[in-house]
């Protein structure tokens, strides 16, 4: 297998994990692999980036944010 058939992996500098219980429930956000805090919605998310010195455009894209156990959208506990 060649480089250019092999799939794609990114490998983002934010990653959102899965939802956690609490009141309200959160999820825990880290930056080039350090947990650098918690979000309570996707704003929280916008700000630790901008905080940390990056700008996103897309947060669909995944090159740049990864959400683990749902989307941009999952704020509560399945």
């Amino acid at each position: 297998m060649t480089e250019v058939a092999s799939p794609h992996i990114s490998h983002p500098r934010i990653m959102v994990l899965g939802v956690q219980p609490g009141s309200p429930p959160f999820r825990i956000v880290e930056i080039d692999g350090e947990v650098v805090g918690a979000a309570r919605a996707v704003t929280d998310v916008l700000e630790t980036a901008a905080a940390f010195g990056i700008t996103v455009h897309d947060l669909d894209d995944p090159d740049v944010v990864r959400w683990v156990g749902g989307d941009r959208y999952t704020w509560k506990p399945r």
